[in-house]
């Protein structure tokens, strides 16, 4: 419960009226109340219950949170109890709130789904750009990359979102410091956010040590689950951070989610190169978009001001070469981000370089790639319609 101010108690407090003309206001000012996790109104939401206001001008409001142990609930208290002390002639506020009924959750999940269960960004009207990120093979900094580009987009203002493609070896809860489960409202789920990015990952509900052993089937129905099962409003942009390589994960990414577009990650070594142009045949067979190649770990800055190749230099080059030629459309180098050890600091401590230290050379970088992957307006234009999703029996 929060007040605001605190109103002393009265016992012969005469009953709130819900037809004081005061009470209208009060519902056009909570209007302004967004639900921190779906991002919408709580009005909207169905979130607002009885609201009332006594002769003596304390208004009562009361609000329905989705679960008992809705992690939001004291932000919720505290913004309606602040919205509704904007009204004029008030002189206290009381909030009070209680979870929703059984019922009353599965007319949230039908609102919220709009009546359907599909994959929304399949719909016809879906303008939310994804992108699949992935690699040839492991260790390129391919998982590191996907976080910082996506909390660069959300810096930008964007309204991004993040699936943990990679099931066996998932990352994103732990580059993005979450350690929130996701909430679930009916049979949505309402995925945690860091750095304005929704997340949803495997790691949000597997114990810490304990690995995630499934084979193609059940990790094609984690990916269907993300994109139909969570809550993700209207992104901008969806980023997915896929396994390394061309298996099972890619593939049933490429039928879930037909429009996404890919951006393959490399490095400047030679080794690193030739794997990650298989990706092309994949996009063949596929037939997706191919946005670009980002190089990683290009070369190591020195105090001096030289750079350093590591692990030699090309690799990038190569790698949009080759593509270009399988699908015989121009595949660019959108980035080289340079080494940099606080890149690898950032990850670990769950706070992305371009948060932490956005005029750090690579933070730069990566924020240029991000910029130019998100360049192109969201439209309609060239989109595949109508789109089938094929359903492993």
């Amino acid at each position: 419960m929060t007040d605001t101010p605190p109103a002393a108690p009265s016992e012969d407090r005469p009953a709130g009226r819900s037809d004081d003309p005061r009470v209208a206001r009060i519902l056009e000012a909570l209007d302004g109340v967004m639900d921190p996790e779906i991002h919408r109104p709580i009005t909207e939401l169905g979130m607002v219950g009885d609201v009332s206001v006594d002769d003596e001008g304390a208004a009562l409001v009361h609000v329905l949170v989705t679960i008992e142990a809705c992690p939001m609930r004291d932000r919720i208290e505290q913004q309606t109890a602040e919205a509704a002390a904007t009204v004029p002639g008030l002189t206290s506020v009381r909030v009070e709130t209680s979870a929703m009924s059984e019922e009353q959750r599965k007319e949230l999940t039908l609102r919220l789904r709009q009546g359907r269960r599909a994959i929304p960004f399949n719909q016809p009207g879906s303008l939310t750009r994804i992108l699949a990120i992935s690699s040839g093979k492991g260790g390129v900094g391919k998982s590191t990359v996907t976080a910082n580009l996506a909390a660069a987009m959300a810096a930008d203002g964007l309204r991004v979102g993040v699936i943990d493609a990679d099931i066996h070896g998932f990352s994103m809860p732990g580059m993005f410091g979450i350690d929130d489960k996701p909430t679930k409202v009916g049979d949505l789920l309402m995925p945690p956010s860091a750095h304005g990015v929704s997340v949803m990952s495997i790691g949000m509900f597997v114990p810490p040590g304990q690995a995630v052993v499934w084979r193609g089937p059940k990790m094609h129905r984690a990916i269907e689950q993300f994109a139909s099962d969570v809550f993700w409003g209207d992104l901008d942009v969806l980023l997915l951070d896929l396994p390394p390589g061309t298996g099972d994960v890619a593939i049933s990414v490429a039928q879930l989610l037909p429009q996404a577009e890919m951006v393959v990650v490399t490095t400047p070594q030679a080794s690193a190169s030739s794997v990650a142009e298989r990706v092309g045949s994949l996009a063949q067979s596929t037939e997706q978009r191919i946005a670009g190649v980002v190089e990683n770990m290009a070369g190591l800055l020195l105090p001096d001001g030289t750079r350093m190749d590591v692990f030699g230099t090309g690799g990038g080059e190569r790698v949009a070469a080759t593509l270009s030629a399988a699908v015989e459309k121009d595949v660019p180098v959108l980035g080289q981000v340079p080494l940099a050890p606080a890149l690898r600091e950032g990850a670990d401590g769950g706070v992305p370089l371009v948060v932490s230290s956005p005029e750090d050379p690579a933070a730069q970088e990566l924020r240029r790639v991000a910029r130019a992957l998100v360049r192109r307006p969201r439209g309609l234009s060239g989109m595949k319609l109508p789109l089938a999703v094929s359903r492993p029996s």
